[in-house]
């Protein structure tokens, strides 16, 4: 894919801040150390999708390609993308890391999920 060199973006992918998804310190020093350990790609895809105990659940994998629309968002040194679509239930969302042996993980914050499961992978808005 050709990259646009005005603002070092993949053609076709915006810009987008941490008002959509803001990755906290310890979510992107795990998050950085699994890309270089998995070597999958160098950014995180965040997805919603439906299914789960509430309706909806989160996605994520690394890719190492964009698509035309994504939204990239560059947060505690990790580059999160999301399709414009996955953006309107993640938007002021927080992704946290925990290395705890009990309720450890990646944990999402989401202002817009009206109820989530106890295991914090589904949701609904």
């Amino acid at each position: 894919m050709s990259v646009d060199t005005t603002n070092m973006l993949p053609e076709g992918v915006r810009e987008g801040n941490e008002k959509l998804v803001l990755v906290t310190e310890p979510a992107g020093v795990k998050l950085q150390s699994l890309v270089a350990r998995e070597q999958k790609g160098e950014y995180l895809r965040i997805k919603i999708t439906g299914g789960g105990c509430n309706g909806l659940s989160y996605k994520m994998k690394f890719v190492n390609d964009t698509k035309r629309g994504d939204i990239l968002v560059r947060s505690s040194g990790a580059q999160v993308l999301v399709d414009t679509k996955s953006a309107l239930y993640l938007r002021g969302t927080h992704l946290d890391f925990s290395d705890k042996m009990v309720g450890g993980g990646f944990k999402f914050s989401n202002p817009n999920a009206k109820s989530s499961c106890s295991c914090g992978e589904s949701f609904s808005i």
